[in-house]
């Protein structure tokens, strides 16, 4: 009995042994991005929902490494807003140890708008829990008064006063860099998540805001000091 032989499937003209097309390289390797994936890098860094997106884009679906996109991202973006004006803002009190310590600290922003958001607030009060907890001396490096230095840079040599010549310098300057991460406010580990600093969490609040933050300035108050005795003021 004759029998018919079974149709080819495929673009017409398509012969058996044909070669297969090959599948454009693009898209074979592009990677879906999910709304989740964007929720979930959202959540993490706080940047917008289009930044996360083009951010897991470019890492090819990698948490991770999106996660230091935008962080690469937000330096930049705080970066060119460092020079813009910011004269608004608030001013933020924080009382510690059952009323024993007490913390003022300043943080302006360029607009009204911005300062009122229930982001910068929560901002506002994070630094100054924070300055309660961490009693920094300034807030950046460049505050650090000279004779402080000095001193600590004569008890940094007195600690190694026994080592080689050529390498007690070295020594020193090490002992400097972590006392700036420990005296400063912005090169301190942020309380409460101390995989990053206060300046990481300063950048990653102008990305998200669109506007130049600065810290401006801090006092802390303890009770039982004497008058002009503050503990920290920057």
């Amino acid at each position: 009995m004759w029998h018919s032989r079974p149709r080819l499937c495929g673009l017409p003209g398509s012969q058996a042994g044909a070669p297969v097309p090959h599948t454009n390289s693009t898209t074979q390797n592009f990677m879906t991005i999910t709304a989740k994936m964007v929720s979930e890098l959202r959540d993490k860094t706080n940047a917008g929902m289009m930044d996360c997106k083009k951010a897991l884009e470019e890492a090819k679906g990698d948490l991770a490494a999106a996660e230091v996109v935008l962080r690469k991202r937000g330096i930049a973006t705080a970066a060119k807003k460092s020079g813009r004006a910011a004269k608004e803002g608030s001013i933020a009190s924080y009382i510690h140890m059952g009323g024993k310590m007490g913390v003022l600290v300043e943080i302006n922003c360029e607009t009204d708008f911005v300062a009122k958001t229930d982001s910068f607030r929560e901002f506002v009060k994070d630094v100054a829990l924070h300055i309660a907890a961490a009693k920094p001396v300034c807030v950046s490096r460049e505050q650090v008064p000279a004779d402080l230095i000095a001193r600590e840079r004569d008890i940094a040599r007195a600690q190694v006063k026994d080592k080689p010549a050529q390498i007690i310098e070295k020594i020193v300057d090490g002992k400097i860099e972590k006392f700036y991460s420990t005296a400063c406010l912005l090169e301190q580990a942020f309380i409460k998540n101390t995989d990053v600093t206060i300046k990481d969490h300063l950048t990653a609040k102008v990305s998200e805001l669109g506007e130049n933050i600065v810290i401006k300035r801090f006092t802390v108050y303890e009770l039982g000091q004497s008058p002009g005795d503050v503990t920290a003021s920057a």
